[in-house]
């Protein structure tokens, strides 16, 4: 057993998910039984939740704290051609700031509460304890490792891990494209027609249960922003009560969860014109 499986072995006794990695800081392979991702396993190695196979394969989704698998002959394998450890961030319900430089840490001191901080080869590791959604370059030198992405471990750092700010979860809120995929003026009554909901309370209702509904999202995150697009523009799209904020909240809700401003375009574009509005 060398210096990395014994690292991994403490790191994973502590409810911390872990897998080797390669030089490079690059996940091993997948093994045979998922070679062209046979197993379902997408190409970029996200695949949907936890990875059974019997090596350490499809990247964050391989991170396990079973000390039986990270004992077993194929991990033990990996871990003699690893060259660093890495953790699931999210896994352990933490939330990874990395930042790349020294302009990135000058502006992580200036603007975030303090929190447990890892030395790296150019920069630091900013440790808080939460989980949410990963998104890399969300400024210059600043990456955000959690949910569905891998950190080296580096080793146990200094200070105290804070509860994750919303400043840092701000961060992967990317603000809504302005330029809308529609004019609301088209969105009028059909036919000269009187708004049917008489209140606006049936419209704000509607919205804030699509903007949950988004929210809530685990997987399908571009089908389930359709549907709810779709949903929406079904009940309101022709009555004259949907209003550009009302589109601004629902894009805001879907780049929450990762979407582009131009997915969002086209799964408006594409829910009017199968509805016709």
């Amino acid at each position: 057993m060398n210096t990395h499986q014994r690292n991994a072995l403490r790191l994973a006794a502590d409810a911390v998910p872990v897998l080797p990695l390669r030089a490079g800081k690059v996940p091993f392979g997948n093994c045979p039984a998922c070679t062209g991702n046979a197993c379902g396993g997408r190409p970029n190695m996200k695949t949907p939740g936890p990875c059974a196979c019997p090596a350490p394969c499809h990247g964050w989704a391989a991170a396990t704290t079973d000390p039986g698998i990270l004992n077993s002959p194929a991990w033990t394998r990996a871990w003699r051609d690893a060259a660093a450890v890495a953790y699931h961030p999210g896994g352990a319900g933490l939330t990874v700031v990395d930042l790349d430089n020294a302009e990135a840490i000058a502006w992580a001191r200036r603007t975030l509460p303090a929190a447990r901080t890892v030395p790296t080869t150019r920069g630091e590791h900013w440790i808080y304890r939460g989980a949410m959604q990963s998104a890399n370059a969300v400024r210059p030198g600043v990456d955000i490792k959690s949910t569905m992405a891998y950190a080296r471990w580096l080793g146990t750092g200094t200070g105290t891990i804070a509860e994750l700010p919303d400043a840092v979860r701000a961060l992967v809120v990317k603000k809504p494209s302005t330029a809308w995929p529609v004019a609301v003026s088209v969105l009028g009554p059909v036919g000269g027609g009187v708004c049917r909901h008489r209140t606006p309370t049936y419209l704000e209702r509607g919205i804030a249960m699509a903007e949950q509904t988004i929210t809530a999202a685990s997987g399908g995150v571009h089908a389930t922003v359709y549907r709810t697009f779709l949903a929406v523009l079904s009940a309101h799209g022709r009555c004259g009560c949907l209003g550009e904020a009302h589109i601004a909240r629902l894009f805001t809700a879907a780049q929450a969860k990762g979407e582009s401003a131009r997915h969002c375009a086209d799964a408006w574009a594409n829910a009017r014109a199968r509805l016709g509005v």
